[in-house]
C-alpha cells in the first residue's frame, strides 16, 4: 500500500467519522474523539455507528468498553476491516470499500479520474436550504418519509445536502462533508427513472462547484460500487460494519 493511499484511507475514516459525529450531536449526543477512534456511549440514531476506528490498531477492547452493547442496535465501523469483535458478541453486518476520486478541479477533467459527468438534463440540482427542504429531502432518501433523523442544524458550511429534482420533486441526491482534509460523499440516492449514475453525476457536479480543490472519498459495494467507478472512483481499502446480536 503507497503512502498516498494510507493517507486517504486515513482521511475517508476522519471524514465519514465526522459526518456520524454531526448527526449525533443533531440528536443530543455528546460523541468523543480519540487518536485511534471516534465513540458515542449513548445509542446512536437509526443507521449510524456507536463507534468509528481511526486508524489501523485500534484497540477493540477500548472500543467495545466505549459503546453501549446493552442496547440493541450497537454497531462498530471498522474502518480498517482489523478489528475481531465476535469475541465481544458482534458479527459481520456488511463489508464495502472506500472510494477516492481526485480533486474535481473546478468541475473539468480530474488528474488520474474521467471528467465530471454531465448531469441528467431532466433533472434540476440545488443544495437544500430549509428545514422545510431537509423534511422532503429525507422522506425522498428514506423512500416513505421523514422521521427527523437529519437535523436543520446539520445545513451549514461544511455540510450540504444535494437534491436532483424532477418537476419539482425529489428523485435523487446525496450527502457532501468536509473534515480530515476530504470532501465525503454520503447517502446517495436515486428514485423512479433517475438512476445512480445520474446521481452520481448530479453530486459530484454540486461538489465541484462547491470543494473544486479537495479530493472526494466515501464508501460502497456491490452494484453501487460499480456505479462510483463508473463516476471515476478508484477503491481505496475494505471496510466492515459489526453488529451487536450477542
Amino acid at each position: 500500500m503507497s503512502p498516498d493511499t494510507r493517507q486517504l484511507l486515513l482521511a475517508a475514516a476522519r471524514n465519514n467519522a465526522e459526518w456520524c459525529d454531526a448527526v449525533c450531536r443533531g440528536h443530543a449526543l455528546r460523541p468523543e474523539f480519540a487518536p485511534d477512534a471516534w465513540t458515542s456511549a449513548r445509542r446512536t440514531p437509526p443507521y449510524y455507528p456507536d463507534a468509528v476506528s481511526l486508524t489501523r490498531d485500534a484497540s477493540a477492547d477500548a472500543l467495545v468498553a466505549a459503546v453501549d452493547t446493552g442496547s440493541p442496535g450497537c454497531s462498530v465501523k471498522d474502518s480498517f476491516a482489523t478489528l475481531d469483535l465476535a469475541p465481544a458478541g458482534f458479527e459481520v453486518l456488511f463489508e464495502a470499500q472506500w472510494i477516492h476520486r481526485p480533486a474535481l478541479a473546478g468541475g473539468g477533467a480530474a488528474a488520474g479520474a474521467g471528467p465530471v459527468a454531465a448531469t441528467d438534463s431532466r433533472l434540476e440540482w440545488s443544495e437544500v436550504a430549509s428545514a422545510e427542504e431537509l423534511e422532503a429531502w429525507e422522506a425522498a432518501w428514506d423512500g416513505e418519509e421523514s422521521t427527523g433523523l437529519f437535523r436543520p442544524s446539520l445545513l451549514g458550511e461544511d455540510i450540504v445536502f444535494l437534491a436532483g429534482r424532477a418537476g419539482g420533486r425529489i428523485v435523487a441526491g446525496a450527502v457532501a462533508n468536509t473534515g480530515g482534509g476530504v470532501v465525503g460523499v454520503s447517502n446517495l440516492f436515486a428514485l423512479d427513472d433517475a438512476d445512480t449514475d445520474a446521481a452520481w453525476a448530479g453530486a459530484l457536479a454540486g461538489v465541484a462547484a462547491r470543494w473544486p480543490e479537495l479530493p472526494v472519498v466515501g464508501y460502497e459495494s456491490g452494484d453501487d460500487l460499480d456505479a462510483a467507478v463508473r463516476a471515476g472512483f478508484a477503491p481505496l481499502g475494505p471496510l466492515r460494519v459489526w453488529l451487536h446480536t450477542a
